[in-house]
């Protein structure tokens, strides 16, 4: 037996022994040495701070996934829930039956007119929408860049293409509609106007803007809304309360229902206190007398003094309001903006007024009863004009009655009022030769009680207010002269003069006025002494018996009145005033007019304002 043998034999129970190659052996050896090197490797510990990291990592990304997850289904959810609506559903909303206007006979003075748009809902576009567009533009006769831009500019997903449809395009679009996918017709209404010396009172309404849009609640493009004039500030009455429906369609964008959420609710009916035949009868007296004299602009105011109701409201030149409801061109619109006689402004009560003339007089004289400069039998000697010293010039300013050369002699207050003498008023202002006067601060004081300078709350918008001027180191005593008769920095708008006179006429109340039929609100009562008011009103009727409106004693009624002529800005022009109040014992209407900038000092508001109510009391009885 050999040893070597031995050493490399195996020896397998049944089985043939096998002889090992050396180089088995060293494979072997190979194997357990890596085998012994990965145990070691897996044996080694990892650093503390690398296994803190790796955690971090894991603990982070779950809070990331469980944050995310919190964000959609809980502070998201309903985005995406109203993102989910709007693939299978379209609210839409149909305008309501706009609220009618009648004056106090309930004449009526708008209607609402049937109308159709086009609407696209960019939402249901197809891809292929080019085509639609040329078809669209063909049938409307418009560019198909212009529809194009409308759509691609437009901030919200419904797009009006066309309102107001003419009868051939609303034909055509109804019987092709299905071809145009994303497109709806929706069925309207537009103002209609009964006449357009009304358009300072009852505005005009127009198709709602984008941004008006985006900054109400409640509307849709297709609807109108109220621009000036009472449209506007009675807006929310007048519109009602629109229709709302569901389009309910599948995820090819086909309509597979419709559900009726709300019908429509129509708006409130206003009922005036116009009298609609009075407006027209002061219109027309109006344009007939600035015709003759060659005048372009007038307004007038007629209220109820007892209650506050304005019974007509005029501002010459005025503008036809169907053209804003219904679509107003560019030429026009240029014509209306560019015009010299802003027929777009409301004279009657917008703007910061005119200077008064002498209508103011009353105010004044008021005043200096109240403050006990006077009393109703004071009597002042009455110089053809007031003349002082000035310390500046070094020579005497003098301050005439440029309405009335001659010298009136002894004047009292009632005679003042009646005659319009300014040195009277002169002279109660500013004093004159040891006759202490008022003083500028008192008059605006007083000015300001019977509400000159602030708006009367009318419910019309751009209400305007007059001007009482600022008491400044400048102010001179020529300054409280020319205030005394309403002239110089003071001003008022026609509103505010008839609602202050007013307040004379039914014996102290300041009325808020009021174009809508409600309850009568008083400003203020018993502000002044009841003795005083019946003073001032006895001179205003005195006015009409013996003085500068002697005209109107031949009225069916006994009236009291105020006329006033004010200096313009045009050389040689006045602003020529009257307001009058009748009957004088128990007055129904105070009427007060003007006409701008009337060459030389004649005679044109007392004409018109005999014509106004010899009509109106025929027609009241």
């Amino acid at each position: 037996m050999f040893p070597f043998r031995r050493d490399r034999a195996v020896f397998c129970s049944n089985k043939m022994l096998r002889d090992i190659e050396p180089q088995e052996v060293f494979l072997d050896r190979l194997a357990q040495k890596k085998e012994t090197d990965i145990k070691k490797k897996f044996e080694v510990a990892l650093p503390q701070r690398n296994v803190s990291f790796f955690f971090g990592i894991i603990i982070l990304l779950l809070l990331l996934a469980v944050g995310k997850s919190f964000q959609l289904q809980v502070l998201e959810h309903q985005d995406f829930s109203d993102l989910a609506k709007a693939n299978s559903e379209r609210v839409y909303q149909s305008s309501s039956i706009r609220g009618i206007i009648y004056d106090r006979d309930m004449v009526q003075l708008v209607w609402n007119k049937p109308a159709f748009d086009l609407v696209c809902d960019t939402r249901d576009l197809p891809e292929n929408r080019a085509e639609i567009f040329s078809k669209i533009s063909l049938i409307l006769g418009k560019n198909e860049e212009d529809i194009r831009s409308k759509i691609e500019e437009s901030d919200f997903y419904q797009v009006e293409i066309e309102d107001n449809l003419s009868h051939e395009a609303l034909m055509q679009l109804e019987a092709r509609i299905d071809e145009f996918k994303g497109f709806r017709i929706e069925e309207n209404t537009v103002r209609e106007y009964l006449d357009p010396s009304l358009s300072h009172i009852l505005g005009y309404t127009r198709k709602i803007s984008e941004e008006e849009l985006s900054e109400s609640q409640g509307y849709a493009v297709t609807d109108y809304i109220g621009k000036s004039g009472l449209e506007e500030w009675y807006e929310n009455e007048l519109r009602g309360v629109p229709a709302k429906r569901i389009i309910q369609k599948d995820a090819s964008g086909r309509k597979i229902g419709e559900v009726q959420v709300s019908e429509a609710e129509p708006g409130e009916n206003l009922v005036l206190n116009l009298d609609y035949g009075l407006q027209k009868k002061i219109v027309e007296e109006l344009e007939k007398s600035m015709k003759r004299i060659g005048a372009e602009k007038a307004a007038a105011i007629a209220m109820d003094p007892e209650t506050g109701g304005v019974l007509a409201l005029v501002s010459i030149p005025y503008f036809d309001n169907n053209l804003f409801s219904q679509g107003i061109s560019q030429e026009d619109w240029q014509d209306l903006i560019s015009s010299p006689f802003d027929p777009l402004f409301n004279k009657a009560v917008s703007g910061i007024g005119y200077p008064t003339g002498s209508t103011i007089k009353p105010i004044v004289g008021m005043a200096a009863l109240e403050e006990g400069i006077i009393s109703a039998e004071t009597t002042i000697d009455c110089p053809s004009q007031v003349c002082i010293w000035n310390p500046y010039s070094l020579k005497d300013e003098c301050y005439k009655d440029w309405t009335y050369p001659q010298a009136h002699g002894v004047s009292d207050i009632k005679r003042a009022i009646a005659e319009s003498v300014n040195p009277f008023f002169y002279i109660i202002g500013g004093g004159y030769e040891g006759f202490s006067g008022l003083g500028a601060e008192k008059i605006l004081e007083y000015f300001s009680l019977f509400g000159m300078g602030e708006k009367t709350g009318i419910d019309l918008p751009s209400e305007g207010e007059g001007v009482l001027p600022e008491i400044d180191e400048d102010w001179r005593l020529g300054n409280t002269y020319h205030l005394s008769i309403g002239q110089g920095a003071f001003t008022a708008t026609p509103l505010e003069v008839s609602s202050a006179l007013a307040s004379i006429a039914n014996g102290g109340k300041l009325m808020k006025p009021s174009l809508v039929q409600k309850e009568p609100e008083i400003i203020k009562e018993n502000f002044v002494d009841e003795g005083n008011i019946e003073t001032i009103r006895e001179g205003m009727r005195q006015t009409v018996s013996s003085g500068s409106a002697v005209s109107l004693n031949s009225l069916a009624v006994e009236a009291a009145a105020k006329t006033g002529t004010a200096q313009s800005s045009l050389e040689g022009h006045y602003h020529h005033w009257i307001s009058v109040f009748a009957p004088y014992e128990d007055p129904e209407i105070i009427l007060t007019l003007i006409i701008e900038d009337v060459e030389g000092i004649q005679s044109v508001t007392l004409p018109a304002a005999k014509e106004i109510l010899d009509w109106y009391f025929e027609e009241s009885e």
